[in-house]
């Protein structure tokens, strides 16, 4: 049995576009590499050939890798989640009460997480910890670098 990946829908068409470029672009490109390599004689003792097909093999494999999480993709419904709490594609502003600094962070699918433009995994440490949180609920959650105190200031979707 697949396992069912969710995200957004922003996500679902990012992955199909890579799959466009991998099947239309790479796919040609590298069929033309082995061609030239063909071309140049023995295949026995030509690397260009060998690296060509190798290539080739680690692209279709992606592909595959991609259909099938494109296959078992489904869009999370932002008009079903409960917005009193915090859920998946929430943005969240948490209050680091040690360090009395603000962060906003917006959770969504482990496919779509990115750090830099803020967006956690909802797997991660802090997503797991303030899941289902209320505004105003403080949570400690056990991260790598020891023991983070937090208050949920602000629950936006």
């Amino acid at each position: 049995m697949s396992k069912v990946n969710y995200m957004t829908q922003e996500g679902l068409d990012k992955l199909k576009s890579e799959l466009v470029q991998m099947r239309n672009v790479e796919r040609p490109r590298i069929s033309r590499q082995i061609a030239e390599a063909r071309d140049k004689g023995d295949l026995s003792e030509n690397a260009e050939y060998d690296a060509a097909k190798e290539a080739q093999g680690m692209l279709e494999m992606k592909i595959v890798q991609l259909e099938e999480v494109i296959r078992n993709a489904r869009v999370i419904d932002q008009s079903q989640l409960d917005r009193s709490k915090v859920q998946v594609l929430a943005t969240v502003t948490l209050k680091d009460l040690k360090k009395k600094s603000q962060m906003k962070y917006t959770l969504v699918p482990e496919s779509e997480a990115d750090f830099k433009a803020k967006k956690l995994s909802v797997s991660s440490p802090i997503a797991k910890g303030i899941m289902g949180k209320t505004v105003g609920d403080m949570v400690k959650i056990q991260v790598p670098n020891g023991l983070l105190e937090l208050e949920i200031m602000d629950i936006e979707y």
